[in-house]
């Protein structure tokens, strides 16, 4: 026992294994967070930020900041319900509610996973678009298509599937490196947009729920508690399950709030003052940015949007997958998934709607989702009795329902706004 204390103590320098294995347990559990930040630089991210930083210039750079904080609060808190009750937030739901109440709850959950598809798959198809000529219609078939084969990545386990969509999230992530350099923005305007709130009427307003949409996805809030799961099943102790969940969306979405940061503030430095009626549209944004920063720039930006639409429409598929099983019992193959959320995007295509129009409704919609997944998951995760010491301490649930209170009145505030 003495010399093999005295050989442990001998050899400080050189880490064991069991110094190395905390290290690597966070390397192998990182992943889950990538899938879900994916959600949050989606077409609508595109729409949504180009419109803010084209009308209003660095004004709601904040905006997308806020956003992006109350992101990180709500991944981290749909994370720990699953590490936590080895559960899906949709399956705690509806073991809480009546049959009725419960199906009430999965077709809220559908309709906003189909708004979400309509941003994604419209927003690839008009990166095709742009890129190749083709017609959005065309556009949204190749999107079809290429997305099911990613999707077709799942058969061999979850895991290589958060490394193709964590690369693409990097890749976006890349592309606004170099369009911020090219852009050169005010730097000045921007730490004084992303620092210091402001509005400009009620327009503003209206365009600062359509970021809160864009940003804060409910479908994800439903997701990211399943994708937990797998690791729950392991050895690994839930302490050190939510350790690892907290470098993974620390990690995940400060790229996704660069990502956003980037995109407004590109649009701002590049398109403010514009004299075009569709200023602010992806299609005005493309076109005035090759004599602005280059036909280079512009491909580049065509490409970060099918990237975007493709990574992001996977996401959705796999997060109505989950909320349908979780909801109803009811499991579908991915193709008739990826086909129920596919068909509306198809349709309003096919009439001839307003891209810019699609995608930034679209978001308005999803931002009166957020409050029936925020509200049920900080109930559920405030339970001590459900979450042990992993429940929610009073900060935590205080700037949980902080974060709720703004999203519902700026609801209100579009609801008043659209019918005045």
């Amino acid at each position: 026992m003495l010399l093999k204390r005295a050989d442990a103590v001998q050899q400080p320098a050189s880490p064991s294994a069991t110094d190395l294995k905390p290290r690597i347990s966070t390397l192998r559990l990182l992943g889950p967070a990538f899938v879900a930040a994916v959600a949050y630089v989606d077409p609508g991210n595109y729409a949504t930020n180009i419109q803010a930083g084209a009308r209003y210039g660095y004004l709601l750079l904040w905006v997308v900041l806020w956003a992006s904080l109350i992101g990180v609060l709500i991944q981290l808190l749909s994370a720990k319900l699953g590490i936590a009750t080895r559960s899906s937030l949709a399956t705690l739901i509806r073991s809480h509610l009546p049959r009725w109440a419960s199906y009430a709850y999965w077709l809220q959950a559908e309709i906003l996973a189909i708004a979400t598809d309509l941003a994604e798959v419209v927003g690839a198809a008009l990166g095709f678009h742009l890129l190749f000529g083709i017609s959005l219609l065309l556009g949204a078939i190749v999107t079809a298509l290429l997305s099911s084969l990613i999707l077709a990545i799942e058969k061999r386990g979850l895991k290589p599937l958060e490394h193709v969509i964590a690369a693409m999230l990097a890749a976006v992530a890349l592309i606004y490196v170099a369009e911020l350099v090219l852009s050169r923005p005010d730097p000045v305007a921007l730490v004084t947009g992303t620092l210091v709130p402001r509005v400009s009427g009620v327009s503003s307003v209206l365009l600062i729920a359509g970021i809160l949409g864009a940003t804060v996805m409910p479908h994800v809030i439903y997701l990211h508690s399943s994708l937990s799961l797998p690791e729950t099943r392991s050895s690994t102790s839930p302490r050190t399950l939510y350790r690892a969940a907290t470098w993974d969306v620390g990690i995940a979405m400060t790229v996704a709030t660069f990502v956003n940061l980037a995109m407004l503030a590109m649009a701002a430095a590049t398109l403010h003052g514009g004299s075009s009626p569709d200023i602010g549209s992806i299609e005005e944004a493309y076109r005035t940015l090759a004599p602005v920063l280059g036909p280079a720039a512009v491909h580049v930006f065509g490409a970060s949007l099918i990237i975007a639409g493709l990574s992001s429409t996977v996401v959705g598929t796999l997060a109505g997958q989950e909320i349908m099983a979780d909801f109803t019992d009811m499991r579908i193959p991915l193709w008739a998934r990826r086909a129920i959320t596919l068909l509306p995007s198809l349709a309003l295509i096919a009439i001839g709607t307003n891209v810019t129009t699609i995608l930034v409704v679209s978001q308005i919609v999803l931002s009166f989702g957020i409050g029936l997944a925020i509200v049920p998951l900080l109930l559920l995760t405030s339970h001590r009795g459900l979450m042990g010491n992993l429940a929610n301490s009073r900060v935590t649930s205080l700037l949980g329902w902080l974060a709720v209170l703004l999203i519902l009145t700026l609801n209100v505030v579009v609801l008043v706004g659209n019918l005045a």
